[in-house]
């Protein structure tokens, strides 16, 4: 598709790339407005992506129906920003979802950058959850408990009982959780959650509650190539619930990868990106309002995703009510 010369650039929205999961449901669409007239199995909202076979197809002003790869082959680091798109070129580095567990998912690792490299020629998968409701019971499995080896690790898979060695953790609302490339994890049951990641599809799933997939039979299993993908050491720290403050930026995630800030407004707010260096992507989480700048404005609603190209040195959102949005770009 032709992009129309060289047009000054805006915040632009996607169509949003649904994934039917055996372990998805309703939510995506009752909560979030997204189209689920295919089924109560989904489970991913893609909001952004650069992953191959997966490119976010923009819907708003006059770049509608070019591919987000097409974008930045033409803007290059206007949209992504100079350094960004040195390192990564026309390929979009981060990869955001809105995920709907109704079930609970396969406990999986992900490879690291090295790792995925040697075997995949492709980016590992660090990631970030941030927890949106949860049911009573639901649970967050998130690395291993003390004591845990290699060697105990393949003996609990050969019997079969792999989630004894996992810490079960309570989630809350708000809680951010770190899963980093290497920490055997897993989504529990009831958990509605926004995920921040390196752009990569690669997953090493090693156990999946015996169950089936959609097609009814057993989904595959990746024992050889997890174990040397999986780091044993005990996690730090499992989650943090940062403090909020109204009409205040609160930093909730800052890693190699991304960093992530929670924006609670219910007042006209100006956010200055001068000093980023980067594009900006906001996620609303609860509430809508308007994203203004210098040439015009575009709605955000809750569930809707927008990229503020790198170029762009300011924006102010307008609540229409009080709103939460997740801001996340990358420090260089």
């Amino acid at each position: 598709m032709i992009i129309n010369g060289m047009t000054s650039l805006y915040p632009l929205k996607f169509k949003p790339i649904l994934k039917k999961r055996v372990w998805g449901g309703d939510y995506l669409g009752k909560y979030f407005g997204k189209d689920t007239t295919e089924g109560n199995t989904i489970g991913e909202s893609w909001e952004i992506s650069g992953v191959e076979d997966n490119i976010s197809l923009v819907t708003n002003g006059f770049l509608e129906g070019n591919n987000l790869e097409e974008v930045i082959e033409v803007y290059m680091g206007d949209l992504v920003g100079d350094e960004i798109y040195e390192e990564f070129a026309n390929e979009f580095p981060l990869l955001i979802k809105l995920i709907d567990a109704r079930e609970v998912l396969s406990i999986q690792v992900h490879p690291d950058n090295k790792l995925a490299k040697e075997r995949h020629h492709a980016y590992g998968k660090t990631e970030m959850w941030y927890i949106l409701s949860k049911e009573d019971e639901s649970k967050i499995y998130t690395g291993f408990r003390d004591g845990v080896n290699r060697e105990s690790y393949l003996k609990a898979i050969e019997e079969g009982n792999l989630p004894e060695l996992l810490n079960a953790v309570d989630p809350e609302e708000g809680d951010v959780f770190y899963i980093p490339a290497g920490r055997v994890h897993a989504i529990g049951k009831g958990i509605v959650l926004a995920e921040i990641q390196q752009t990569s599809d690669i997953t090493y799933r090693i156990y999946d509650w015996e169950r089936t997939g959609l097609d009814g039979k057993p989904r595959e299993i990746h024992t050889d190539l997890s174990v040397d993908a999986i780091d044993f050491k005990t996690p730090e720290y499992y989650k943090t619930r940062p403090v909020t403050e109204i009409n205040q930026a609160i930093n909730i995630a800052d890693f190699e990868f991304f960093t992530t800030n929670l924006l609670r407004i219910s007042i006209e707010t100006e956010r200055d990106y001068t000093l980023t260096e980067s594009f900006v992507i906001l996620l609303c989480t609860e509430g809508k309002a308007k994203i203004r700048w210098y040439e015009g404005e575009e709605d955000l609603q809750k569930g809707e995703t927008i990229l503020i190209p790198a170029i762009m040195d300011s924006i102010s959102v307008l609540p229409e009510e009080e709103c939460s949005i997740l801001e996340i770009f990358i420090t260089k």
